[in-house]
């Protein structure tokens, strides 16, 4: 009864906060346990926070001083203004919230530990390489030779291993329905494994504000069955993302802008052919040279430089 009063109130909040696809509503094993988590989480907690909300009241009346006559006369026996002490009493009250902090410690310890973001849902995972940019995300797919922008295409029932970084400030990757969040910084790399067990199309975005373009930073995740995700994987792109696309792809703005430096017009996929394989260990490399990155070689700079087609 507990569990579906609460599944009930978070799905309510949920609604009414446009009705976005969430961990409240999950499409892989590692959203359905942190909504499982938290539902435990609330369920323990209000073992402290019920009492509370209904003893207080009680004790307010039940223990007031009433001063008046006629009808209203004091309560005899029950205001005790000398009274200090009950083990019962300071037992409960110290003795509960305790164990209920240790059982969510432990409770906590043990879902961090078993949903490791590093760890490996399953054999053979795709491979996902993403490059967070100002304001979009662009997807590598190594084994595949392909790349997409603003556009993450998973297979159904099959685990992912992506890869995080950024070619420009901190961000912090985020599909709700999937998995937690995960920072990607400059020069580093971090790494989130997840499951989708149901095809659809669900939203990703990034929660680390970085700039004007922060609030439109989201990008669409597609959930393909296994047929139609070896379609697409071995369909060929007509472009190719070499160094060039690369660099009016990183220049600061939407991904929208930079479908259009691109030539993309109406709904085009901007979907390429991956020109370099070890593109997102060569962004990562760049940031380890030991010396600054020149303001001209830096994507998100106002004067980051696109060379000449020629």
């Amino acid at each position: 009864m507990t569990r579906l009063i609460v599944i009930s109130a978070l799905a309510l909040v949920a609604g009414s906060a446009g009705a976005e696809i969430s961990f409240l509503d999950p499409a892989g094993p590692v959203a359905e346990a942190q909504r499982d988590h938290l539902i435990k989480v609330t369920a323990i907690t209000m073992i402290a926070i019920v009492p509370v909300l209904i003893g207080v009241p009680l004790i307010l009346w039940r223990y007031h001083r009433v001063h008046g006559s006629g009808r209203y006369k004091p309560h005899d026996g029950l205001y005790r203004p000398d009274w200090q002490f009950s083990g019962p009493l300071e037992a409960a009250m110290w003795g509960v919230p305790f164990l209920i902090i240790v059982f969510l410690g432990w409770t906590l310890w043990n879902e961090t530990d078993r949903f490791d973001p590093y760890r490996a849902l399953g054999p053979d995972p795709v491979e996902v390489q993403a490059i967070g940019l100002d304001w979009k995300w662009l997807f590598l797919y190594p084994d595949q030779g392909l790349a997409t922008l603003d556009r993450l295409v998973l297979p159904e029932n099959r685990p992912v291993r992506i890869a995080l970084t950024t070619d420009t400030v901190m961000q912090s990757f985020r599909v709700s329905a999937l998995a937690g969040q995960i920072y990607a910084m400059p020069g580093m790399r971090t790494e989130v494994n997840l499951i989708a067990d149901r095809p659809g199309r669900l939203r990703g975005e990034n929660l680390q504000y970085n700039g004007t373009g922060f609030a439109g930073q989201t990008f669409a995740v597609d959930v393909l069955s296994d047929e139609d995700w070896q379609g697409w994987a071995a369909e060929t792109p007509e472009r190719t993302l070499d160094a060039r696309a690369y660099r009016l792809i990183a220049r600061r703005g939407t991904a929208q802008e930079a479908r259009e430096a691109l030539g993309l017009a109406g709904g085009s996929a901007a979907r390429f052919r991956l020109d370099r394989p070890d593109l997102f260990d060569a962004v990562i490399a760049r940031y380890h040279t030991g010396e600054p990155l020149p303001a001209a070689e830096q994507p998100g700079a106002p004067t980051y430089e696109v060379p000449d087609e020629n």
